[in-house]
């Protein structure tokens, strides 16, 4: 029998190697001389607003577009076979970017690390999740923090030694170094991860379930992703992560151009801080997922719109640096916070049976947010950031709408099955 805690600490490796890309944003300025001299730069300017900003909107659209499809591959390979496939995807993806880098070649550039990179990113996100809910069936939202926890922790550590191997080496050699050291870490943590037997409880539980000191987690429903997919709670679900994504994945991809061009910061500070929002992010996870078991996933939500809104809100008139960049770390704690209480909340209203190709399905809104996201945010030199970010204001204001939504449908659905229960 395998040790769950080791199965996680696992899951956190794959994902906190897949979460380098994250780092995004320390990449853009260096990179900007060298794609410029790729044939055809001007004219996709002339089309999309950040052209090297879509190598990082492709990653996270090819991100979505993997995990939706490839989700019932995963649930069917097993999470060691999986993590290994993502390995190959992610390695080869920042080799073949550091290729277009020494090339000055977009095209090979938005090839490595928006399309293979992207389907590794996706095949390593879900690989692990419905894994660890299996494992920890008594702490749901706990489980789904650590194994995504990871994800938001990668650029803690990529962004500061990322911002010292540009230095030191050049972007190119930058991204084969990191293809090589990444493709180690996970493919090492691939072969301890594995699906517990069936029927396996942690040691105690029934016993802790009989003295009223656990509850078990009683879902609304056990549906296919193709069922869950043809339900108005799943659109729910995938326009709150949309909005969420959207406006989160903006203030990522713009983080190091606008601290330095506000506040007149340098490159390495700027990374700094790009670094420190990870670690609020990865905080986040674990944090708001364990909250949501005690408060609930729908209130959860609630509680993250309220705050974002508020935030950005603001953001959008701040000029004191220390309160711009806690209010920031605030928002990336809910931002972080929406992944990892999104599988439990996935499990709560369709079960396990299919969690992994459900979740694999909502993050579709990933795909598209990681597209609009850095656009929205590209503009930030044309209408200014402050304007930015009153428009993620006008989207969270949506969101918490629909997250109120969401939970007065939670609490009537809940409601219903316990007096259908007591009938019978």
């Amino acid at each position: 029998m395998k040790n769950r805690w080791l199965i996680a600490a696992s899951a956190v490796g794959v994902h906190i190697s897949i979460g380098s890309v994250y780092a995004w944003s320390v990449f853009k300025k260096p990179l900007a001389p060298l794609m410029e001299a790729t044939p055809g730069f001007q004219t996709l300017k002339e089309i999309v607003p950040d052209p090297i900003g879509l190598a990082f909107g492709l990653a996270i659209l090819f991100l979505g577009l993997s995990a939706a499809v490839l989700g019932r591959f995963v649930e069917r390979n097993g999470p060691r076979i999986s993590g290994m496939v993502s390995a190959c995807f992610w390695a080869a993806g920042l080799a073949i970017s550091g290729l277009g880098a020494l090339h000055d070649n977009l095209w090979l550039l938005l090839l490595g690390y928006g399309v293979v990179g992207g389907i590794g990113l996706g095949v390593g996100y879900i690989t692990p999740v419905s894994t660890l809910v299996k494992w920890f069936p008594d702490r749901r939202g706990l489980a789904t923090g650590m194994a995504i926890m990871g994800f938001g922790f990668g650029s803690l550590v990529g962004a500061p030694v990322f911002a010292k191997l540009i230095a030191m080496f050049g972007v190119p050699q930058t991204f084969f170094i990191i293809a090589a050291v990444y493709f180690c870490v996970m493919m090492a943590s691939a072969q301890y991860l594995a699906a517990p037997p069936q029927g396996w409880k942690p040691a105690g539980f029934e016993d802790a379930i009989a003295k009223g000191k656990a509850k078990v987690t009683f879902d609304l429903t056990q549906s296919t992703a193709n069922e869950a997919a043809k339900t108005l709670p799943f659109y729910g679900l995938w326009a709150m992560m949309f909005i969420n994504i959207t406006c989160g994945i903006g203030m990522i991809s713009i983080a190091s151009p606008m601290f330095q061009e506000l506040f007149g910061m340098e490159a390495a500070a700027a990374a700094g801080i790009v670094g420190t929002m990870a670690l609020f992010n990865g905080l986040g996870r674990i944090g708001w997922s364990t909250v949501s078991d005690l408060l609930s996933r729908p209130v959860t939500f609630i509680m993250f719109f309220s705050i974002e809104f508020l935030a950005y809100l603001s953001l959008s008139g701040m000029p004191e640096f220390v309160i711009f960049q806690g209010l920031v770390f605030l928002v990336m704690t809910t931002y972080g916070g929406g992944f990892a209480t999104l599988p439990a909340y996935i499990g709560d209203l369709f079960g396990t049976k299919q969690l992994g190709a459900i979740h694999g399905y909502v993050l579709t809104a990933w795909s598209l947010a990681g597209i609009v996201g850095p656009q929205i945010a590209g503009m930030g030199k044309k209408i200014g950031y402050h304007n930015v970010l009153l428009t993620f204001v006008a989207m969270y204001a949506v969101a918490l709408v629909v997250s109120i939504l969401m939970r007065l449908y939670v609490v009537r659905a809940m409601a219903s099955k316990q007096q259908s229960t007591a009938a019978v």
